[in-house]
């Protein structure tokens, strides 16, 4: 999830704040605030199965390291509504040595965020026909391509796809268009680990691009430079 697109204007987190969002709930409410925008505790709550409460306790510990605020001029003493601090959040467990606390509490928090996009893309291909108008579900994408690139190639296809993502985030964050609606942009582009493989290395050179059903292709910032915005 990231809230700055640019990798430089992440918020690298240490210890202390690792620790104060290494909580699944509080991983969870970031992300719902990120995705959707200002909520209360309860409606927090009623959106993740907890109570308000609980989600109440984790957003004051959220706040107390700088992830989340309060909307000022909204709300009562009763019912405040918290929104995400803007700003892009690094949780990269390769910048910490192997079983360390920092390293331990960032892939908590990577692992809890990749459940949550995974979520989010399970509940658009199994409930957007009911819930979303067809033009919605219809000008949405999702594909996987496979192909052989050198390092160069990689770092060149990365920032291109980069660049887009942070003229629309430039143009639409901070002022959406009339009738806007909450869209997540899922990036993942990596190499692949096992390398065995036929003629030519088995790169997947060959494989050309596989699209979801209906003519969307597979797919609907946490991890290195994950943010959630």
């Amino acid at each position: 999830m990231s809230e700055s697109p640019d990798p430089k204007s992440y918020r690298e987190l240490d210890l202390v704040a690792l620790q104060g969002l290494a909580h699944p709930l509080r991983a969870r409410i970031l992300d719902e605030l990120a995705m959707y925008g200002p909520l209360t505790a309860s409606r927090i709550g009623e959106r993740l199965g907890a109570s308000s409460g609980s989600t109440s306790y984790h957003l004051r510990q959220l706040e107390r390291h700088g992830f989340v605020r309060e909307v000022v001029g909204h709300g009562t003493a009763r019912e405040r509504w918290w929104e995400r601090v803007p700003g892009g959040i690094s949780t990269d467990p390769r910048r910490f040595p192997p079983g360390s606390p920092e390293r331990l509490a960032s892939e908590l928090v990577s692992k809890e965020w990749m459940r949550t996009r995974e979520s989010a893309l399970h509940e658009f291909h199994a409930h957007a026909e009911a819930m979303l108008p067809r033009e919605w579900a219809d000008a949405a994408m999702e594909n996987t391509a496979n192909l052989a690139l050198s390092l160069d190639e990689l770092h060149d296809l990365t920032a291109e796809l980069e660049e887009v993502v942070a003229r629309f985030f430039a143009a639409h964050k901070a002022s959406p268009s009339p009738g806007a609606q909450p869209v997540q942009i899922q990036l993942a582009v990596f190499p692949l680990v096992r390398r065995e493989g036929g003629i030519g290395g088995g790169a997947g050179a060959g494989d050309g691009v596989e699209r979801g059903a209906d003519g969307v292709a597979d797919d609907v910032a946490h991890g290195a430079g994950d943010d959630h915005s």
